[in-house]
């Protein structure tokens, strides 16, 4: 399956996506400059990595939400190409509109960096179709804007419509009804604070976030 991480100035996590997605696919991502103005062709995913996007300026994602890429990665998410944001990547993706709510300071006003569980709350998507329903994993976070927030209209529908895919299984952000993971409409755009990209071998601590690529693969190469 060929791949591509997008890069942006400040991005710190571009390389551990990329390394993920090598190791599960056997083929390097196309790393794609956030000032180039199209994808690769015939591409079956996108990542949007963790970091701090234009150093993080203004709004987390938001600057980096308006580059040049993210109008093809929108034009490509909305014809239902597969796209993954995980950390900044999910503010980047909520800011452009992608994703509903927005990423707040954490509760604590602290970063927040270390293992925490989740709980799968969805298992029909691409990304989540390997886990069981309500199993428990464990991912690291490194963040202190996680704190997911969407007004209670929009919460409701998220979980009416099976869009929570991970939840917090542990109180660690403040994040409303501890969501840590959303899908869009389509579900194939997946936002994610925790980073299923540094659990994918034993040399990790585990291999919980390599079932999130490996069902993307097998769900692109049907």
């Amino acid at each position: 399956m060929k791949t591509a991480v997008i890069v942006f100035p400040g991005s710190n996590c571009d390389r551990d996506i990329a390394v993920a997605l090598e190791a599960v696919t056997g083929v390097k991502p196309a790393m794609v400059w956030h000032g180039d103005t199209s994808l690769p062709d015939g591409l079956g995913f996108v990542a949007v990595p963790g970091g701090f996007s234009y150093g993080d300026y203004l709004r987390c994602g938001a600057i980096a939400a308006r580059s040049p890429i993210m109008r093809s990665v929108v034009e490509a998410a909305d014809k239902g190409l597969p796209v993954f944001g995980v950390c900044n990547g999910f503010q980047v993706l909520a800011e452009a509109g992608l994703l509903p709510g927005a990423l707040m300071r954490n509760e604590s006003l602290h970063f927040v960096c270390r293992d925490v569980k989740l709980t799968v709350a969805d298992t029909d998507s691409a990304f989540t179709r390997l886990y069981d329903a309500d199993e428990t994993v464990t991912f690291p976070v490194a963040h202190h804007d996680g704190n997911y927030f969407a007004d209670a209209e929009t919460l409701d529908r998220l979980e009416g419509d099976g869009r929570v895919a991970f939840r917090y299984a542990e109180r660690v952000n403040g994040s409303a009804r501890n969501i840590a993971g959303v899908l869009n409409a389509r579900g194939n755009v997946l936002g994610m604070m925790p980073h299923p990209e540094r659990r994918i071998e034993a040399a990790h601590g585990g291999d919980d976030g390599r079932r999130l690529f490996e069902g993307l693969l097998e769900t692109v190469g049907a």
